[in-house]
């Protein structure tokens, strides 16, 4: 099953004409979400369980991992211990997991976390806080991707039953990695698509969010994407768009669905735009 989402579900207001989405208004395109929420800090079950009751039965959520659990930033100035830090997300987790809703949750890696001993034992370290959850790894540094240590990491990714994540992103030295088809987990891949805006990937100013990933995918482009999805043997394959810097992420997300020619059941009742 190919399942197509987003990243967040309120900027996507271009599907009714309207500038934001509720999460309910969204549920009733796609099937899948994914959501930043706890990024900047682990949020609440409650803000979990929302999610729970305003969503179909069957829809699901990729979740980023807090920005201290990824090397983004340190843990230190708001809990104890590395461990305490897992367990508050994994409460915050608890209310998706019960209502089987979790379809992964996303560990994306800043460019400075390279292919070194302690890296590669801080992603065992995270095996063992979560032994059973759906585990989806992205990495920003080539150094994975090396000749010499691929096989190595693609074999250890297996082991530990990580998702590799599929990344089509702009090729920028030291901060990109290819777009690599390696399918390590065959119950869940997870392709992420972050638009080719080259010139504009490693903007850091106050407006990077409406730079960085400023990118439309042309047809034909969608259509070679639709036959490299296809191509992939695995259970479920979750497409996430992230090319939403100036609202393209909704529209190339219908149009690959329409090339792809799949329709989703059990979405919320669909809203019908007045204009």
């Amino acid at each position: 099953m190919i399942q197509i989402g987003m990243t967040t579900f309120v900027e996507h207001g271009s599907l009714l004409n309207k500038p934001k989405l509720t999460i309910e208004e969204y549920a009733s395109y796609f099937p899948i979400v994914e959501l930043d929420t706890c990024f900047y800090g682990i949020k609440s079950e409650k803000t979990s369980q929302n999610w729970v009751n305003k969503t179909p039965e069957t829809f699901q959520f990729i979740v980023k991992a807090y920005k201290g659990m990824t090397r983004h930033s340190s843990w230190d100035d708001y809990y104890t211990s590395e461990k305490e830090m897992f367990l508050a997300y994994e409460n915050f987790l608890s209310p998706l997991k019960q209502a089987g809703k979790l379809s992964a949750i996303l560990f994306q890696f800043p460019a400075s976390f390279k292919c070194t001993k302690e890296n590669v034992n801080y992603l065992r370290q995270i095996r063992v806080y979560y032994p059973n959850e759906p585990i989806s790894i992205e990495f920003r540094n080539g150094s994975w991707y090396d000749e010499k240590m691929k096989e190595s990491m693609i074999k250890f990714m297996k082991e530990h039953q990580f998702s590799l994540v599929i990344v089509d992103q702009p090729q920028v030295a030291l901060h990109s990695v290819p777009f690599d088809l390696s399918v390590t987990n065959p119950d869940f891949v997870f392709v992420r698509l972050h638009g080719r805006n080259k010139g504009n990937w490693l903007d850091d100013s106050e407006d990077w969010r409406k730079k960085r990933n400023l990118y439309c995918y042309s047809k034909e482009e969608l259509k070679e994407l639709s036959d490299v999805l296809k191509g992939i043997k695995a259970k479920n394959i979750a497409v996430i768009f992230n090319n939403n810097s100036a609202g393209d992420a909704a529209p190339n997300g219908m149009i690959l669905k329409q090339i792809l020619g799949v329709e989703y059941e059990g979405l919320n009742p669909n809203q019908t735009s007045l204009f």
